[in-house]
């Protein structure tokens, strides 16, 4: 039995997940003679750039995120359902919902990409990953707790681990969090903890390859590792996390840190629906061809990061950021008109407008083309990128009058303990309020 009614004879396209890329294929589709039926096991669409910010404070949890059904107001073809799929039955063309079942006629795998621990249990039980909104504000509760904690602490050793903060990754999303662990220690930690000093608080990055920002130039990856060493943090580059007990953290280099804060940054897997037997490669994604389209099925395609479109130019697919998965959402939601009305599909071809970080105030660098900026007017650049590409005009004034008071203040109003994180079970519940 079909969960949702039809109309009879309209084409029904399902997508799974509300990211950038399943949100592009259902705005593309406005207007178009086919049922659009978007899934996802939350109600709002999350701006993933941004959480590095709402986890140190910078920024309140509802700025980044979005409800789904008002950015598709209007949309008469579209409708949402909040629901979790259990299984793919490509057989049968219809999926297992924990809400009942949905059939399609054709389907978009847009669900993204979850934090890659490369099997080890323990690193997934005692470090804190920040892939979704429910993990940066379990994120920022550690961070704050931690701090309070070392202000009342009468073992010296104790604190010291509290005020150790170990980020491991040094792509974007690490280098721009160690960035804002440096400077709330700059700006935020004696003004606000009396007793406490900067000697006191610890930043470590530490990073697999010989660089950081490895996807980057190599002016872009070495201008990013001084900003950082600049304001205080501890890179170590071409190492590998061995063991963390939620205390004592060891390197392969022979480094061994007492912390009680290691932030996991260092890789990603995507988030692939049970039920789809499909050819996968590094990373757990979906092979598709150059149409989207799961390799071995006719009606079922992937996008973003849980895709894998190899070409002899992209060996390892195209990257996992959010312009590539808009960009095949958008061009995915035409070749599939096509494809309804018998008309040839289209190659993707990705275009590449650049990449950019940021690693604190007035620092950023940014590779546009064959053009490189850092500095002051890289962080102009990335905040006006970041500012326009929120959903909704509430939530671009809210960012950019945080922003503003922030500069202005050196500090911000939303470092809230308004939930307590239970440090005794560090595994964070990806569907916890």
């Amino acid at each position: 039995m079909d969960l949702i009614n039809t109309t009879a004879g309209t084409p029904r396209i399902v997508i799974i997940g509300g990211g950038f890329g399943g949100i592009q294929v259902a705005k593309n589709l406005k207007n178009k003679p086919v049922e659009v039926i978007l899934l996802d096991r939350h109600n709002y669409h999350t701006f993933q750039p941004l959480l590095y910010q709402v986890a140190m404070g910078a920024l309140e949890g509802d700025s980044v995120a979005f409800p789904i059904r008002r950015i598709f107001a209007g949309q008469k073809n579209f409708t949402f359902v909040m629901a979790d799929v259990q299984q793919i039955n490509a057989d049968a063309n219809i999926l297992n919902t924990n809400i009942g079942d949905i059939k399609y006629d054709h389907l978009v795998i847009a669900t993204g990409a979850n934090t890659n621990y490369f099997g080890s249990e323990e690193l997934e039980h005692y470090t804190m990953p920040m892939k979704n909104l429910p993990e940066a504000l379990n994120l920022r509760a550690l961070v704050l707790q931690n701090l309070e904690k070392a202000l009342v602490t009468t073992d010296p050793e104790e604190r010291q681990a509290l005020l150790t903060f170990v980020v491991v990754g040094g792509g974007p999303t690490g280098v721009e969090l160690s960035g804002a662990l440096a400077e709330m220690r700059m700006h935020i930690l004696c003004k606000d903890y009396p007793g406490l000093c900067l000697d006191d608080m610890k930043v470590y990055l530490a990073e697999g390859k010989s660089e950081l920002l490895a996807a980057m130039s190599e002016g872009a990856s070495a201008k990013a590792k001084h900003f950082l060493v600049e304001r205080g943090v501890t890179v170590i580059n071409s190492v590998h996390v061995e063991h963390y007990d939620g205390l004592t953290l060891s390197i392969d280099n022979g480094t061994v840190l007492k912390t009680r804060n290691v932030f996991w940054a260092a890789g990603v897997r995507g988030e692939m629906p049970g039920g789809l037997t499909a050819p996968l490669t590094r990373g757990t994604r979906i092979k598709t061809d150059n149409i989207s389209r799961v390799e071995g099925c006719q009606n079922i395609y992937a996008i973003g990061d849980v895709a894998a479109m190899i070409t002899p130019e992209l060996p390892e697919g195209l990257p996992g950021v959010a312009p590539v998965a808009m960009q095949q959402g958008k061009h995915l939601a035409k070749n599939l008109i096509h494809i309804i009305n018998g008309q040839p599909a289209i190659p993707f071809k990705y275009f590449d407008k650049g990449t950019m970080a940021t690693v604190g105030r007035n620092r950023a660098v940014a590779d546009i083309g064959r053009l490189h900026f850092q500095g002051f007017f890289a962080w102009l650049m990335w905040m006006f990128v970041h500012l326009l590409s929120l959903a909704g005009f509430s939530n671009k004034l809210i960012v950019f009058f945080s922003w503003a008071i922030n500069y202005i203040n050196k500090d911000s109003d939303n470092r809230l303990i308004v939930r307590g994180f239970n440090t005794g079970k560090m595994q964070v519940d990806d569907t916890s309020k």
